[in-house]
């Protein structure tokens, strides 16, 4: 017996984009958006678990990224909107999709939410350079600025971030 494929079908829209390219781009947003939405409740996790010497810089810090990277998700959800797509944001379907790295539960101290948070901040970061490529090849501008405007600022959190593990002794 074959095995029945769910095929996701986009909306008609006067997007002048070639009906195949807003598909392929509306699965690059929702595998992006899961991961979006992932690195926000781990930096949600860092936010409420932290403690040491560090509590409050870190603890406001980590609330600051969470609050940039859930504008993210809106960009990214709503680009895939636009693109007459259907946005795949709950929860179970972002635990189903994330390609992040699970985030540390057992974890307390500052220098250990640091490490973590710099983990998942990179590899989202490595994964949104690669939406820029995907959607340039696929002549997609609009959706690779969407891209370019959160890899420069995931790139900032995470300098902010790693600032903290980086002093010279």
């Amino acid at each position: 017996m074959a095995v029945k494929t769910e095929t996701r079908r986009i909306s008609r829209t006067r997007n002048d984009l070639p009906a195949d390219t807003r598909t392929e781009m509306v699965e690059l947003c929702n595998a992006m958006l899961a991961d979006c939405i992932d690195l926000a409740t781990q930096t949600k996790q860092a936010h409420w678990n932290v403690r040491g010497p560090s509590f409050w810089g870190l603890h406001k810090l980590f609330d600051e990224i969470n609050e940039a990277v859930e504008e993210y998700v809106d960009l990214i959800a709503e680009r895939a909107a636009q693109l007459g797509g259907t946005v795949q944001g709950t929860a179970r379907d972002v635990a189903k999709a994330s390609r992040l790295p699970d985030y540390p539960r057992d974890i307390k101290d500052g220098l250990a939410h640091v490490n973590a948070l710099s983990t998942a901040l990179s590899t989202f970061g490595r994964s949104a350079r690669e939406a820029i490529d995907t959607a340039d090849e696929a002549e997609d501008k609009d959706t690779a600025d969407v891209f370019t405007e959160i890899s420069r600022g995931i790139d900032q959190w995470l300098w902010f971030v790693e600032a903290h593990a980086q002093a010279d002794r």
